[in-house]
């Protein structure tokens, strides 16, 4: 059963200087909470004012939501570029830390109008993610770290075995090689808001983090039945084996088909439940690195705010 976010990012605790009552409101805004009666408002408003450091050293709710948008702004940026050749506007990657450039990413010359409109969809959606959670986040959001959307692939690629030493993998090049992209990305991110879930105390916080989950989820539902369709399940299943070998030691990462060849499109434990990853894992994966360091892989220089460092699994 998985704790949760790892006892070593929890230490850390959210600058909350900027949690104010405006900030506060404006997460009432976002989350479309404003209409509730001036009891109800009190009361979402007095629970998003707890999301400080907990007595028990517990990950604020700020810094879990902060963490979720420097995923989000890495997924935005990979399917906007794909899509549109384009990332990010200013307006949206600004906040507290260090605000880094975008390296890599283009166009992608989809072959088919399918493809291209799950892109299209995706990346809506993507962009969609950060523009809330900034919201909600108000003056206590991070600002967009540094991404490397080149040098990272190619070496997720060349540990999934899928190319060799010295070669280079483009997400972009083409439509398949756009899909394998996204299968890097879209079930960590399911995991990801699932194992955070347990963490957030308010519930207005709660349920949007729980739509997000839900998105995510139709996102990686139809990454995989593409892929499927596509006849690529060996690379993905390489891809899987490779996010399994950052993570930890325990088998919870899975492919497409099942051992005996059958579609699985969710991956779930026996009860059909979908598994979680804690802060630190979902780092080891982002960083494409076992130990426990601050940056890496897509993200060079590190992600912005307090869940900064992946799991120790070596």
């Amino acid at each position: 059963m998985f704790e949760g976010f790892n006892k070593a990012f929890v230490k850390y605790a959210i600058d909350r200087s900027a949690e104010n009552e405006v900030d506060r409101r404006r997460f009432l805004r976002a989350a479309g909470l404003t209409g509730v009666g001036v009891a109800g408002a009190s009361v979402l408003t007095a629970g998003v004012a707890s999301a400080g450091a907990a007595d028990d050293g517990a990950a604020t709710d700020a810094a879990v939501l902060n963490f979720a948008l420097n995923l989000e702004y890495l997924e935005a940026e990979f399917y906007l570029r794909a899509f549109t050749g384009e990332g990010l506007k200013d307006s949206q990657i600004d906040g507290a830390g260090t605000l880094g450039g975008v390296t890599g990413g283009k166009k992608v010359n989809f072959e088919t109008k399918v493809v291209r409109d799950y892109a299209a969809e995706i990346a809506g959606d993507e962009r969609a993610h950060v523009d809330f959670l900034r919201a909600a986040l108000g003056g206590a959001k991070v600002a967009r770290p540094a991404i490397n959307l080149d040098d990272a692939f190619t070496a997720a690629a060349t540990a999934a075995g899928l190319i060799k030493e010295g070669e280079t993998f483009d997400a972009f090049a083409d439509e398949n090689s756009f899909l394998l992209g996204a299968f890097v990305f879209e079930d960590v991110g399911v995991t990801a808001y699932k194992g955070a879930a347990p963490l957030i105390t308010n519930k207005a916080f709660l349920e949007a983090a729980a739509g997000i989950l839900a998105v995510e989820a139709y996102h990686a539902g139809l990454i995989r039945t593409v892929l499927l369709s596509k006849g690529l399940e060996v690379p993905a299943g390489a891809i899987s084996d490779a996010r399994d070998s950052l993570d930890g030691p325990d088998d919870l990462d899975q492919g497409i088909v099942n051992d005996d060849g059958s579609a699985n499109i969710v991956p779930a434990d026996k009860n059909a439940v979908a598994f979680s990853r804690s802060a630190g894992q979902v780092l080891n994966i982002v960083y494409l690195n076992p130990a426990s360091v601050t940056s890496g892989g897509f993200f060079p220089d590190g992600v912005n705010g307090p869940l900064n460092t992946s799991d120790a699994n070596g």
